[in-house]
């Protein structure tokens, strides 16, 4: 069984399911799909981000704000610890930071990132971390104020595999997306092959980054079984092991926030 450990279920494209999001979760347990992360990246939209997980079996929630979310409430680590007691919260995030897109707002992603990870570390809950384009800064924020114990996961991992090790060094898991699987994506493709097995993650990251052959359509959780067959071939194993190894990981990771 395969486990999307990380998707927006509250911002899918569900025009094409008569029975809305729970028809979107049954045709991902059609395909092999376990179970799934619910991300949040606002504080304005959190209740639809634990409506979804509180309305599954199979659904858990994290509670955060995007490094690029700058318009709603700022979360504080009072406020962030209160949402983590909700009914089946497993983690803080997703938090980090994005220079891509903000790099004249870095103080203000690096403070609020280190917020989450005050939260993490009081919690016990996993932090799941965004970073482009901020290798240094964001190992060295985790390396500072990050709790090795609790740790927590690089998502949509999309740098070099130098910091895959480092942040490996340092507690941490590595998520791969749909863009491990396109055409460009060598460099990326050269981590999913080198980075021990025993410290990866799958994802969708939907409804964003559908994998191949549906890329630049709707992404959804169906479709994580793509990243690991990709991945499987990559490695030269069988897709049985990366499903069941990303999905020991998953509960590796989380079964003790979930306590």
């Amino acid at each position: 069984m395969f486990i999307d450990s990380h998707c927006h279920l509250d911002r899918l494209k569900l025009e094409k399911y008569e029975g809305g999001l729970a028809d979107a979760i049954s045709a991902a347990r059609d395909e092999g799909v376990s179970e799934m992360l619910c991300v949040a990246i606002d504080l304005e939209h959190i209740e639809d981000v634990l409506g979804a997980a509180s309305s599954f079996d199979n659904i858990y929630a994290s509670v955060g704000v995007h490094p690029t979310s700058y318009e709603g409430e700022e979360p504080s680590v009072e406020r962030l610890l209160e949402l983590s007691k909700r009914e089946k919260v497993i983690a803080i995030g997703e938090t980090g930071l994005d220079y891509y897109y903000s790099e004249d707002k870095k103080e203000l992603q690096q403070e609020r990132f280190i917020r989450h990870l005050e939260a993490s570390a009081q919690c016990g809950k996993p932090v799941i971390v965004h970073t482009r384009d901020a290798k240094e800064d964001t190992l060295d924020i985790i390396a500072k104020h990050g709790d090795p114990s609790v740790a927590g996961v690089l998502h949509c991992f999309t740098e070099d595999l130098d910091m895959a090790l480092r942040a490996i060094e340092l507690g941490y898991y590595i998520s791969f997306s749909g863009i491990v699987t396109f055409k460009n994506a060598v460099e990326l493709q050269d981590v999913a092959k080198s980075i021990p097995l025993e410290r990866m993650l799958i994802e969708t990251d939907s409804p964003y980054l559908a994998p191949v052959p549906f890329r630049g359509k709707p992404n959804e959780p169906k479709y994580v079984p793509k990243v690991a067959e990709f991945i499987a071939e990559l490695r030269g194993i069988s897709v049985e092991e990366v499903a069941k190894k990303t999905a020991e990981n998953f509960h590796a990771l989380f079964t003790h926030a979930r306590a």
